[in-house]
C-alpha cells in the first residue's frame, strides 16, 4: 500500500500533517486552549430527586434523566454511588431499579 501513496500514522501529528495542505483553517494545531469543564458533583438535592424517582420497577437511565431534569453527568454520578453502595440493580436495556 505504500507504493501506492499510503502514509505510515503513528500519532495524530502525523494525520495533522498530511491534512495541513488540504485546508491550513480546518486543522488546529495540538495543545490548543481548550480546558474541560469542571467534573459536576451531585448535590444531597440531586440524589434524593433521583431516588425518588427509583423504585422496585426498573426504569430507563435516559427516563430518569428526562424526570429528574438533571444533567446526564449527575444522574450518573448518583446511579454510580447507589450502584458501589449496592442500593441499585442494573437490568438489560440500560435500565435500574432499587434493589
Amino acid at each position: 500500500m505504500i507504493r501506492e501513496g499510503a502514509t505510515l500514522v503513528q500519532s495524530a501529528a502525523d494525520v495533522l500533517e498530511l491534512l495541513r495542505p488540504i485546508d491550513p483553517r480546518a486543522v488546529r494545531s495540538p495543545g490548543s486552549d481548550y480546558t474541560p469543564p469542571p467534573p459536576e458533583d451531585a448535590s444531597d438535592a440531586d440524589r434524593r430527586r433521583v431516588i425518588d424517582l427509583l423504585g422496585p420497577v426498573a426504569v430507563s437511565v435516559d427516563e430518569l434523566i428526562r424526570q429528574a431534569g438533571l444533567t446526564t453527568a449527575v444522574v450518573q454520578t448518583v446511579l454510580l454511588e447507589l450502584e458501589l453502595a449496592g442500593r441499585i440493580e442494573r437490568h438489560a436495556g440500560g435500565r435500574v431499579s432499587l434493589i
